[in-house]
């Protein structure tokens, strides 16, 4: 039998700071001390050679339950679709015009991060209705 493992998501961007921060607002997360010996993250950049500064950010679930997200410097822009995506699970439990309009508000908070909308999946026989996002680089994400 195996045991169940721990895992992190990866992102690849542009400016991995910026986009941890953005994450954090959406999911609450946070973002961890400054690597020991260093007082703040600009401190710990200033620190590194130029190639290495900003080249990663990471955030987590303050209460351990949700997996560590981390942010990588590349250098190609995003060009296709997601592969994978994150659902931000604002409506679980709730159906109809009480979901929507759940999501709808929680749509309005993550457009005034910068986040934008990109469509409304209506609800049909098999699913609830979401909204299909993307993140301030252009990754997609659902508000589910």
């Amino acid at each position: 039998m195996s045991s169940i493992k721990q895992f992190q998501v990866t992102f690849d961007c542009a400016d991995p700071e910026r986009v941890a921060r953005f994450w954090c607002e959406v999911l609450g997360y946070v973002v961890p001390p400054p690597p020991q010996g260093h007082t703040t993250w600009d401190d710990f950049n200033r620190s590194l050679p130029a190639a290495e500064r900003n080249a990663w950010f990471a955030c987590s679930d303050p209460s351990g339950v949700g997996p560590r997200l981390f942010f990588q410097r590349v250098p190609e822009g995003k060009v296709v679709k997601n592969r994978v995506h994150l659902c931000v699970r604002a409506g679980t439990g709730l159906v109809g015009q009480e979901r929507l309009a759940t999501l709808e508000a929680e749509c309005a908070r993550l457009v005034a991060l910068g986040a934008v909308r990109v469509r409304l999946l209506p609800a049909d026989e098999d699913n609830e209705s979401c909204i299909v996002m993307q993140d301030i680089e252009g990754n997609e994400f659902c508000l589910d």
